[in-house]
């Protein structure tokens, strides 16, 4: 059996979140977790996750890749995001980071981080005005990203 204190704090974390729940970290399990550490800040499909696993795990299937993600998001190591395109996508659940939102650009479907969140004021006078207690909040901008207008203005693609 792996050694608990050997793996850094949030493998460490990730590790025992699997094993109260009954689970066993397989070697697909890591692999799908690695991938998620290895390309932290992007927002991955089941498609995206599964074209990276079978570099390493050419065996596996697209289903262990789901089992996987909703196990993973069970047990609150993944977060399940829908920018409105019919795939789900996921990342990082980081309740230490800052909250971020989400810029989604229509034109060529790039998913952009904005880490400020102006949005604590409004919260707090909604909590103030109407007496709700937000716990949290979810916000996607869609519009055009940079590279897009300029493309749109030069007419290149």
């Amino acid at each position: 059996m792996r050694e608990v204190t050997a793996l850094p704090l949030m493998l460490k974390d990730i590790y025992t979140r699997l094993l109260e729940r009954g689970h066993k970290l397989t070697p697909q399990r890591w692999a799908i977790i690695s991938i998620f550490l290895m390309n932290k800040g992007r927002h991955l499909s089941a498609d995206d996750v599964y074209s990276m696993l079978k570099e390493t795990h050419p065996n596996n299937g697209i289903a262990t890749v789901y089992r996987t993600l909703e196990l993973l998001e069970e047990i609150e190591v993944l977060k399940k995001l829908d920018f409105g395109d019919g795939r789900a996508r996921f990342e990082v659940r980081d309740d230490e980071a800052h909250h971020h939102h989400h810029l989604v650009c229509q034109t060529c479907g790039k998913i952009i981080e904005f880490e400020d969140d102006l949005l604590g004021q409004l919260e707090k006078a909604i909590e103030r005005r109407m007496g709700f207690k937000i716990n949290d909040h979810v916000a996607k901008f869609y519009g055009t990203c940079a590279e897009c207008q300029v493309a749109a203005r030069t007419g290149r693609k």
